[in-house]
């Protein structure tokens, strides 16, 4: 048994490691299993799919507060099952259904985890920004390390890696925590129409953000370490640079309790601009 915060960052830790291994240097697996560029876009493509399912419909089956555990440990085993799938063949269709099967079983952890955080929260004083921190470390640590250890055994060491994380995560979920979560049933408030939504102006303004972010994170994700070795980088540079990057989300998570709704905005405003800026240089 462990405590209670203990066990939210080791879990947290665990999903996070396991993402800075799969969304920076999966397109670089693919593309060392020999697929041209356009199949590793198609590849990827049906995980984000995958993903979208998951989180939309599996998601939502474990509203009961006391149910989250045996979720987080069901998702957990299907996603070690799937990764160890990848071992067995890396033929395009093949591999179509395994990133499909991996991806929708994976992507339902993070909310999993935020509901099971966000319950414990209601059951005793927890920090969220803080704890979350956790998640970002055990990313910068994931692409650090699975950079270096490709500068000695290549791609292949991509899938060991996943694996290794997966099996891990398994683990560690099925230590049992001294508090329990619980809570009521959340009920079915009001439904509205999705195309009464869309009447709404600032709905709409919403959804464009929101998109125009998931599509450049699927680019950056998918292709940046492809675009890094092909000008030249080492992998273990690219690693750094990933990791550079995440420490910034550890400085925003560290201090985001501090700012202020004005301060909030004020960021939607510069961040985009100044990303832009970066991406020309």
């Amino acid at each position: 048994m462990f405590r209670h915060r203990f066990g939210w960052r080791l879990i947290i830790s665990r999903i996070f490691f396991s993402y800075g291994i799969f969304l920076p240097y999966w397109g670089a697996w693919l593309k060392g299993e020999g697929h041209d560029v356009a199949t590793v876009g198609l590849l990827l493509s049906v995980g984000l799919v995958a993903r979208f399912i998951g989180s939309l419909f599996i998601t939502p089956l474990f509203k009961d507060p006391s149910r989250l555990i045996f979720a987080l440990r069901l998702m957990a085993l299907c996603s070690f099952i799937f990764a160890v799938a990848f071992w067995f063949g890396s033929h395009w269709i093949w591999l179509f259904f395994v990133m499909a099967g991996f991806n929708l079983f994976f992507s339902p952890m993070i909310p999993l985890g935020d509901s099971l955080a966000a319950t414990w929260q209601k059951q005793f004083p927890m920090d969220y920004g803080t704890i979350r921190v956790w998640g970002s470390v055990a990313f910068i640590i994931a692409t650090s390390v699975t950079g270096l250890l490709m500068d000695v055994w290549k791609h292949d060491v991509i899938l060991v890696a996943l694996i290794v994380s997966t099996a891990s995560l398994v683990l560690t979920s099925f230590l049992r925590p001294r508090i329990m979560p619980a809570g009521e049933l959340k009920q079915r408030g009001p439904q509205v129409a999705f195309r009464t939504l869309l009447k709404d102006n600032s709905v709409v303004r919403f959804l464009i953000c929101v998109s125009l972010l998931q599509g450049a994170h699927a680019a950056y994700y998918g292709f940046s370490v492809i675009y890094w070795q092909r000008v030249g980088y080492s992998d273990a540079t690219i690693g750094y640079l990933w990791s550079l990057g995440v420490v910034a989300e550890v400085i925003v998570f560290t201090f985001s309790n501090n700012c202020s709704a004005a301060g909030v905005r004020q960021t939607c405003y510069y961040f985009p601009v100044s990303a832009v800026f970066c991406a020309g240089h």
